[in-house]
């Protein structure tokens, strides 16, 4: 296949997939096989397919439209500078999530692997349950483990979906804590949740999703927190790169 066609093929590919495309699927593009199921011809190889990616991405960078790459996978989609025009055909309005789940949701990307007793003593209250549980039904975080300790408590960290919806490839590219500190102090926490709304509102809301709730759930203060046993000071924040 001639690289135009190649580089044509993919455009078209990445324009109608509904979810970011791997560099692996994109190969399949221009798999030819017999019946038997014997490659015909030369494939295209992944240096390939990156050459034309770059191609692509200089074709659209004086549009409204980019091509962007996140953790799993390359897609198209609008520049942020768009997004006020946007939002007159669709006025559907994103979520809102309240602090204690920006909160929760910010140790977690910072600190992950914790488990809810970490969440708890850096918080000083209580996890709500639900707060767990939205999280993992909108594919934000997962357990990943479990912390060899009396009980086995489930250790939680964040998903490709995650950085996807905030629109980026790795953790890395989350912004950095102000303190160099092992814990987030308030401002740090502050910035990040403010950090984590602006990416939310950017992003469309699903469409069979309902608002959270405007009322938070109670939390019930913790006094003189016992330390979690053995809280992971994880500042390897690369980790999610390739882990899924």
């Amino acid at each position: 296949m001639k690289t135009d066609e190649a580089k044509r093929v993919l455009e078209t590919a990445l324009l109608c997939a509904r979810e970011p495309m791997s560099l692996h699927g994109m190969k399949k593009l221009f798999a030819d096989v017999d019946a038997n199921g014997r490659v015909l011809g030369t494939p295209v190889g992944l240096d390939t397919i990156k050459l034309l990616l770059e191609e692509l991405r200089h074709d659209w960078q004086d549009r409204g439209i980019e091509i962007v790459s996140l953790a799993s996978g390359w897609r198209f989609q609008s520049r942020p500078e768009m997004k006020q025009y946007l939002d007159r055909i669709t006025p559907e309005k994103p979520p809102k999530y309240s602090r204690a789940t920006l909160e929760t949701l910010a140790i977690i990307a910072y600190r992950q692997p914790v488990t809810r007793g970490d969440i708890e003593e850096i918080r000083g209250v209580a996890v709500n349950s639900q707060t767990i549980k939205m999280l993992e039904d909108r594919g934000w975080i997962d357990v990943v483990g479990h912390r060899e300790v009396v009980g086995r408590p489930a250790l939680l960290g964040t998903t490709k979906q995650f950085l996807d919806d905030l629109g980026l490839a790795s953790l890395g590219q989350l912004p950095p804590l102000e303190s160099s500190a092992d814990e987030p102090d308030r401002r740090s926490l502050e910035a990040l949740e403010a950090a984590l709304q602006q990416n939310f509102d950017k992003t469309d809301a699903p469409a069979d999703v309902e608002e959270e709730q405007t009322t938070s759930p109670v939390e019930v203060p913790i006094h003189d927190p016992q330390p979690a046993y053995g809280v992971d000071r994880v500042n390897n924040i690369e980790t999610n790169d390739e882990s899924y």
